[in-house]
């Protein structure tokens, strides 16, 4: 069996950490450089069901897509919940490794298997990385349907293809509207607007849009000049990420013999759990109160 340095020099090569953003907060969290690992459990959140599954499993490493400790901390006191994360995965001889915003810039990467999961594809980086060459690697991707389709049946392909969570997803647009060719951005992914307007498609999939920023986007749209939006939950847009890792690493063991044992979390870590459908709009408008005239 690996040491878990090997295994994370290993981790390093797919998803290098100096390719994260400057506020990132990539790398090993917790674990022994020397202990083996034969059992690798892979998930977006580095939560406590998640901790919690990895005991379960008998797991030497957990890899997560989301930083643990993303602006740092003074204690790791079991008091605080990511404490208690940290005391439980070292009480049982698990380390923690995260690849965040290198792995959304990979090649492939989290908008690549995203990509994949909806049935696109991919034709190009949405915001190429200047330091690749080959004009491969960056943030988000740019795609294409095999057969174009209106925006209300291609956001029931999201809704389908992608895990199930209480949001579900949302559309802005006219649901008639064509759409042929398509941004994606697994994770938030507003701040891209200007990119995705520049890069011309017709729908731009990802999540956690805001009303600001997808109003003004929409308005853009009404003038001619930008994409419907679908909009899904965060965590369900970057899970496919996770098959696409333990793929990679499956390679990656039995290319050196390793032997590794890699499994996905299917654990839900959404935060939403309940969803409540509006009335139709017809019947929730609003109405004014007072004495007839």
């Amino acid at each position: 069996m690996p040491a878990l340095s090997d295994v994370i020099a290993a981790l390093d090569e797919l998803w290098p950490p100096e390719r994260a953003e400057q506020w990132d907060a990539v790398g090993t969290v917790c674990g022994d450089p020397g202990a083996e690992v034969s059992r690798v459990l892979i998930a977006v959140d580095p939560v406590r069901e998640v901790a919690e599954e990895a005991v379960a499993l008998g797991a030497d490493l957990l890899l997560t897509h989301h930083p643990l400790y993303l602006r740092g901390t003074t204690t790791v006191s079991a008091g605080t919940f990511k404490g208690r994360v940290v005391h439980t995965l070292i009480k049982h001889d698990i380390a923690l490794h995260v690849a965040h915003t290198n792995a959304d810039r990979a090649d492939p990467g989290v908008s690549d298997a995203l990509a994949e999961a909806l049935g696109l594809r991919v034709v190009a980086p949405l915001v190429p990385d200047p330091t690749d060459p080959a004009g491969r690697r960056g943030l988000g991707r740019i795609c294409e349907l095999d057969v174009p389709e209106p925006l209300g049946r291609f956001a029931e392909r999201v809704a389908a293809r992608l895990p199930a969570t209480a949001q579900g997803v949302r559309a802005a647009g006219d649901p008639e509207r064509t759409v042929r060719t398509v941004a994606v951005c697994g994770g938030s992914g507003d701040s891209l607007f200007d990119d995705v307007r520049a890069a011309g498609v017709d729908a731009y999939v990802t999540a956690d849009l805001r009303h600001h920023p997808a109003s003004e986007a929409i308005e853009h749209s009404a003038l001619g000049g930008g994409p419907a939006l679908v909009d899904a939950a965060h965590w369900a847009t970057e899970w496919p990420w996770c098959e696409q890792a333990a793929a990679q690493l499956d390679a990656v063991s039995e290319r050196h013999g390793w032997g590794l044992r890699v499994h996905v979390s299917r654990t839900v870590t959404d935060p939403w759990t309940t969803h409540a459908a509006s009335a139709p709009a017809e019947d929730a408008a609003p109405t004014t109160t007072g004495a007839p005239n």
